[in-house]
């Protein structure tokens, strides 16, 4: 009886052991599968996402700060140049102009050299020098678009690439089993959601960009009316 009851005690201790190790192993897996080792299970479709998302971040950042630094306050400006055109200092507005780096401030100085010439023709100058500076800030920001509609494809690519090695390896082994299917499931659904974050991502910074110029626009429009407004005045 006594070594009935012994028995049981060790088989009770064994499977109590047992159940202790086997969340501990999980763990362990678990805590061994890091977010870089996830990314590489996506297969070579992972190499261009990367390299999209590498490109979209560098255009974002250098053309951020260009347009901010375009957009800079020239509150100013056209009230010197005002100043100056109503003392008859024409040489000092254009020097004035520039002095100053910014689109406004190279547009208004193609306005002041055409003084004196028809206001149609100063208009046009200046709308022509508007269009460049403009064409100028929205540099490269089509690109941003272009990844926004490229990575959701490439992710989706990934995901034919993972049902097809699903499917060759079901063939290959003669039985659907996690083993089997587990890394064709890694590429399709990594591969899909990498593609569209990051074409998600560069959906959003594009628009940002879009803003950012559209808000120039509208202030080099204002202020060009402003001088027009400003040489069509009597007695100018």
């Amino acid at each position: 009886m006594i070594l009935l009851l012994t028995t049981l005690q060790d088989t009770v201790q064994n499977l109590a052991d047992t159940a202790q190790a086997v969340p501990t192993t999980a763990v362990k897996t678990q805590e061994d599968l890091h977010f870089i080792d996830l990314l590489f299970k996506g297969g070579w479709v992972m190499i261009p996402l990367s390299l999209l998302a590498f490109l979209g971040l560098v255009i974002f950042i250098e053309r951020y700060l260009t347009i901010r630094k375009a957009s800079k306050n020239d509150t100013n400006l056209l009230f010197q140049i005002r100043q100056n055109i109503k003392d008859g200092r024409l040489e000092n507005a254009i020097a004035l102009c520039k002095n100053t780096a910014s689109p406004l401030a190279r547009m208004l100085e193609k306005g002041l050299k055409r003084i004196g010439r028809p206001i149609k023709e100063i208009e046009g100058a200046i709308e022509n020098t508007g269009k460049l500076e403009v064409s100028k800030l929205e540099k490269n920001i089509g690109i941003l678009g272009i990844i926004a509609g490229i990575a959701p494809m490439l992710g989706f690519v990934g995901t034919i690439i993972g049902v097809i090695t699903i499917f060759r390896e079901v063939s290959a082994q003669g039985a659907i089993e996690i083993g089997t299917i587990s890394g064709g499931l890694y590429t399709k659904m990594i591969t899909s959601a990498t593609g569209l974050i990051i074409g998600i991502m560069a959906y959003v910074l594009y628009h940002i960009l879009n803003m950012m110029v559209e808000k120039i626009i509208l202030k080099m429009e204002t202020d060009a009316i402003d001088f027009i407004d400003l040489l069509e005045e009597p007695g100018k």
